[in-house]
């Protein structure tokens, strides 16, 4: 080590000096080891962010090739669920899917499901005449919910059921029918459901429908209710609380209008 001494000082004052260079070093040497700390917990949540955000898309990229290798079976382009005692149930979205739902879908031992109010969907419960009161009141629900009803903010709605030969493409005299729209004859059964869904995940896999039916299926599932909020921003909440899942899918069986969520 070579030190160098200022001959017009005295020896106190030249070790005074490398006194206070010494202690200025000292201090350097303390801030750049706090720098280098800091830079290395920077350095780790970096990481731990990057390992995140590559788990995270391939999870992503998991869920999209399971999604296209996924068969779609045909009633996933309508509203549909299973109810508690395993029948299915399919409603239109819009006039268009309606006409299908009841021209192309709709056989002699079906129950068909629709309200007074315009604007509703008709659905179907397959084999509906077999399944008991528990299916009718989640059929008559998932109506409900679909329909304007929701939208208004009502806490019920009437929705009746009738057997297939009953509804008619036919007009009464003087009438007129729009597409979407069917007569209804003879005699209809109401039922009165509370409006409220839910949406639920199994093996990764999102259902929905009325809250009973879904309830039967999986534990996971959040309970969908009339609300503010958008289709678009609610389904990310419930993809969060859900942990997976398509946003899509979650969407798809999200009433129009706004909504909510509880757990």
């Amino acid at each position: 080590m070579h030190i160098e001494l200022d001959l017009t000082k005295s020896l106190e004052e030249n070790a005074g000096h490398y006194f206070d260079l010494a202690k200025k070093a000292k201090k350097k040497l303390a801030g750049a080891e706090v720098a280098v700390a800091e830079s290395k917990k920077k350095l780790e949540k970096l990481l731990k962010e990057e390992k995140q955000f590559w788990e995270e898309e391939e999870k992503k990229q998991q869920e999209l090739r399971q999604r296209k290798e996924r068969k779609r079976e045909w009633y996933e382009k309508f509203h549909w669920f299973i109810s508690s005692e395993g029948f299915l149930c399919v409603g239109g979205k819009d006039a268009t899917s309606n006409e299908l739902v009841i021209k192309k879908h709709t056989e002699k031992e079906d129950l068909v499901f629709h309200t007074d109010m315009a604007g509703s969907p008709f659905f179907v419960v397959k084999n509906g005449q077999a399944a008991g009161e528990a299916t009718r009141q989640e059929a008559a629900q998932a109506v409900a919910v679909y329909s304007r009803a929701w939208k208004l903010g009502h806490a019920s709605a009437d929705v009746f059921y009738v057997k297939p030969e009953q509804v008619s493409k036919e007009a009464k005299p003087g009438e007129f029918l729009t597409k979407g729209s069917f007569m209804i004859y003879g005699k209809t059964t109401y039922l009165h459901p509370k409006l409220e869904g839910a949406i639920g995940l199994v093996d990764r896999r999102i259902i929905g429908g009325p809250l009973a039916a879904v309830q039967h299926q999986t534990k996971s599932f959040i309970v969908v209710i009339q609300g503010k909020e958008k289709k678009s921003d609610l389904a990310k909440k419930i993809k969060h609380q859900l942990g997976g899942g398509d946003l899509d899918d979650i969407i798809a069986f999200l009433p129009a209008g706004g909504g909510g969520m509880t757990k």
